[in-house]
């Protein structure tokens, strides 16, 4: 559905994006995860054909974004970081505008805009002009643009972004229900345990390149398979701390906050781990809980981009 291959954006000596390559498949919701300045809306701007690569190119349903950009034009939605709005049209009569942007007939507008409405949670603000609306009523609203046509792609730019709490959510499930009719969805945000809830893979970029793709899970196993392992006692914690601290594949082991608890991080193997657990029993470790705990994808993040830093 869309593929990206060398693409790559120069301006004079700085590469905001350096040969970024990249496969979504159709009903696919792909997270970009990245800092400001990482590459994530120059990407965003090139596939929606707003802006032209340096080399490099990328195919949106089958369609060259340089050389037949109508046609892509006409399979994605588009919705910026920034947004333009106007304030002295109703939310209606603004959906109506850019559906007859779109040469949709007037008959069939009449009739598709209550549903983008619904869909929105904006039907009761129909006749509300733009300019009342809250934020995060602006970006719903600017989100039902982006569906007017009905396109297969979705390319969403910092969708939440200066939402409060509550429209982050409102937002979050609107975008569980586009998923569900099957569109392809390209986000971005910095919100990034909520990109862990709602898509199927992510891509990490930093300094133009990506630099981890996958799902939570598989990016979390670059790591160079670390983990981070809590242990749970009734009584000889020193004991225990004694017994971890010789075993080669631990490190940074302390006491935790809990009575009896100590965390440390792992860089074993699954059969490893299982043996260490084991062993610990057999030398009279009076463990009640051995488990790891999942690093989230803060986390993830932070680690991988300082390990590109130092690169």
């Amino acid at each position: 559905m869309i593929e990206i291959i060398d693409l790559t954006k120069r301006y004079g000596n700085f590469t905001a994006l350096n040969s970024l390559n990249l496969q979504i498949e159709k009903g696919c919701v792909f997270g970009f995860v990245g800092q400001n300045g990482a590459g994530k809306s120059t990407t965003f701007s090139i596939l929606s054909t707003l802006l032209a690569p340096t080399s490099g190119t990328a195919y949106i349903n089958g369609y060259n974004i340089q050389k037949e950009p109508k046609m892509v034009r006409r399979q994605l939605g588009y919705m910026p970081d920034f947004f333009g709005v106007y304030d002295q049209l109703k939310a209606i009569e603004y959906l109506h505008f850019y559906g007859a942007s779109y040469g949709i007939p007037l008959a069939e507008r009449e009739k598709l805009i209550p549903q983008l409405l619904d869909l929105v949670n904006l039907a009761h603000k129909k006749d509300s002009y733009v300019d009342l609306l809250s934020r995060g009523m602006k970006q719903r609203l600017c989100l039902a643009r982006s569906l007017i046509h009905d396109p297969e792609v979705l390319i969403l730019d910092e969708p939440a972004s200066g939402l409060d709490p509550r429209a982050r959510v409102e937002m979050r499930e609107i975008l569980k229900e586009l998923k569900n009719m099957g569109k392809t969805i390209l986000i971005s945000s910095h919100i990034l345990p909520e990109l862990a809830e709602m898509c199927d893979t992510i891509g990490i970029i930093d300094q133009g390149k990506l630099v981890a793709e996958g799902s939570v899970s598989d990016i979390q196993a670059q790591l160079k398979g670390e983990r981070l392992i809590i242990v749970k006692t009734y009584r000889e914690i020193e004991k225990a701390v004694s017994f971890f601290e010789d075993d080669p594949n631990i490190s940074k082991l302390k006491i935790g906050d809990e009575e009896q608890t100590l965390k440390f991080v792992y860089k074993g193997s699954d059969q490893e781990q299982s043996l260490l657990l084991k062993k610990a029993i057999i030398n009279d470790i009076a463990i009640t809980s051995f488990s790891e705990i999942e690093t989230d994808l803060e986390d993830v993040f932070m680690e991988i981009t300082k390990e590109v830093e130092l690169s």
